[in-house]
């Protein structure tokens, strides 16, 4: 991809935000959730498993651990089973335990509303936060970068950088705060409706005449 100005990036990435919501207007995150404790639990099974997997996982899980405290107290091996499928569940479920003690020990069980407070718990990192705080509570304190927003953003020019970390601040300079957590949706949605990682759509892609195709051959 040639170099841009600054100008030229800021006014590509508006004519994009225009046209996301348009393409998109029903986007949401897709982890179902009722409350901000489930939408925690989720994200953290959601690291390397779908969506669409976490949603069958908790649809269970979700009726025998309702607390921070159902979860707390739970023997290992039975979360562990419980959450085999979503790959990793040792971890995860070791992890789970841990927040929703943590949660007890320093929330009173209830789920905190700050990026500091969200990334001291176990299995809880920056995405986990953002996730929580954007679509829980409506806070938008930065971008979900995962592996569909990361890719996009690239494809479609928006950051040459490749980590997430550095993704979310370039991102963070291009979307008003207002968007971000919606942001991420619309970008994830593409990636899942139109624009693989492999065979993107671009034929039918409704953002083809804004799109460098970075990478794309």
């Amino acid at each position: 991809m040639a170099r841009e100005s600054a100008a030229a990036r800021a006014e590509r990435t508006n004519a994009i935000l225009a046209a996301l919501p348009r393409i998109y207007p029903d986007a949401h995150c897709e982890l179902n959730h009722r409350n901000p404790l489930e939408l925690l639990i989720a994200t953290i099974l959601s690291a390397q498993c779908t969506d669409k997997r976490v949603n069958l996982v908790t649809a269970e899980l979700f009726k025998k651990y309702r607390t921070a405290a159902d979860f707390a107290a739970a023997p290992l091996a039975d979360l562990e089973e419980a959450v085999k499928t979503t790959g990793f569940f040792r971890n995860k479920a070791k992890n789970i335990q841990a927040c929703c003690q943590q949660l007890l020990a320093r929330h009173g069980g209830e789920v905190p509303r700050s990026m500091d407070e969200l990334t001291a718990l176990a299995g809880a990192g920056r995405k986990t936060a953002n996730v929580v705080l954007g679509n829980a509570f409506g806070i938008n304190v930065g971008v979900v970068v995962d592996t569909h927003v990361a890719r996009l953003s690239q494809r479609l020019g928006l950051t040459r950088e490749t980590t997430p970390e550095k993704i979310e601040t370039d991102l963070m300079k291009l979307v008003p705060q207002p968007q971000w957590t919606l942001f991420s949706h619309w970008l994830i949605w593409h990636g899942r409706r139109r624009c693989a990682a492999r065979q993107p759509d671009c034929a039918a892609c409704e953002l083809r005449e804004l799109c460098p195709r970075v990478g794309v051959s």
